[in-house]
């Protein structure tokens, strides 16, 4: 079957190996006669996809003692709300930096009940760069600083992270968790949806250093605390079964890469190929991020004007290459080279942008 090559966003491109084993065992899983998806969530046979699952995470991202590996339902944007409701005692505020689209919106649900410091605002210059990571500082009495990795939306992406001392540092990182070595020590919490670099939408991984649990409050829902979920081993109800059962798939075979080092190199040099088409274009096409915080996930360009912007676009999906229009609010083209993404299709985007170039210059 001939596939086209999937640049979107998110949900993205998941590798064929992946599917095709998901395929191969939906119907009758491993011999037991049932799918996966219909066996009970706390039988031995789900629990050990769960607890392998929980367990490559850790061994892949380098989680030291004293933190939990949570999966919960409701994506990321669940998170913008239970962050602030589990981590930020009443009367308390919350230091946030707002780096583009998906900031304003962790920002904008955090400032429904409770202060919100902004300690760093990108919009003046169109959140085409990022701030000094060690300019960065918390509040006096912040319960915690936020900052989103990579925003997908505007092709930014954090290189090296603030230190925020004594005050827990918070990260989005749905867009590029596990392309790259990470140290989550110097984390109080991460948390990403995912359906960019994990697998298929419909869970969320947070990792959350363990004294910080003791901040869920108990007058939380239960769904709602992450010291539940902790307590319950993300079992405290049904678990998303399926994403999670794809998601031990797709970190197996990260691990069969040679884990977050090797995947990281092969990013860059994907990363490194698209800019360098672009950039030498001389000028047909362009970027307009600051070349020292472009992502290695997510890069954006422009040409002349929007008309040859929809040409590209269009020629380019019946060339089979897909999901490369822009964000709807910021326009443009957007190619989203995930860890699933490939060096050859990678080639077959920069060898069509050649092309359309030459024909259109």
């Amino acid at each position: 079957m001939s596939r086209p090559v999937n640049f979107s966003a998110g949900p993205s491109m998941i590798p064929v190996e992946v599917l095709e084993s998901l395929a191969a065992d939906m119907v009758d899983y491993k011999g037991t006669g049932l799918s996966l998806v219909e066996v009970s969530h706390r039988g031995p046979v789900y629990d050990e996809v769960h607890n392998q699952t929980i367990s490559l995470i850790k061994e892949l991202m380098g989680v030291p003692e004293g933190y939990s590996v949570l999966l919960i339902g409701g994506g990321a944007t669940m998170q913008f709300s239970m962050l602030p409701m589990n981590l930020r005692p009443k009367g308390a505020s919350a230091d946030y930096v707002n780096t583009g689209a998906w900031a304003k919106k962790a920002i904008a649900e955090a400032e429904k009940d409770g202060q919100v410091n902004v300690v760093w605002d990108g919009s003046d210059g169109q959140f085409m760069s990022l701030p000094d990571p060690l300019a960065i500082k918390p509040s006096a009495g912040s319960a915690y600083l936020h900052i989103t990795s990579n925003e997908t939306i505007g092709g930014i992406q954090w290189k090296s992270f603030p230190d925020t001392g004594d005050v827990p540092l918070v990260a989005d990182m749905s867009s590029d968790i596990l392309s790259r070595p990470v140290d989550v020590g110097r984390f109080g919490v991460i948390y990403a949806g995912a359906q960019k670099n994990l697998g298929p939408s419909g869970v969320t991984v947070i990792i959350i250093r363990d004294d910080l649990l003791e901040r869920s409050s108990d007058q939380l829902g239960s769904y709602f605390s992450y010291s539940v979920h902790a307590g319950s081993n993300s079992l405290y109800n049904t678990p998303p079964v399926f994403p999670i059962w794809a998601m031990k798939l797709v970190l197996e075979g990260v691990k069969a890469r040679g884990g977050a080092s090797a995947v990281a190199e092969e990013n860059a040099k994907q990363a490194a190929e698209l800019y360098g088409a672009i950039d030498g274009s001389n000028g047909f096409y362009r970027c307009p991020v600051d070349k020292n915080v472009r992502s290695d996930m997510n890069v954006v360009w422009r040409l002349a004007n929007e008309e040859m912007e929809a040409a590209f676009i269009k020629q380019a999906a019946q060339a089979g290459l897909i999901g490369l229009k822009g964000h709807r609010s910021v326009g443009g083209c957007r190619a989203s080279i995930y860890n699933a993404m490939t060096l050859e299709g990678v080639r077959r985007l920069t060898s069509f942008m050649s092309e359309f170039a030459a024909k259109n210059g």
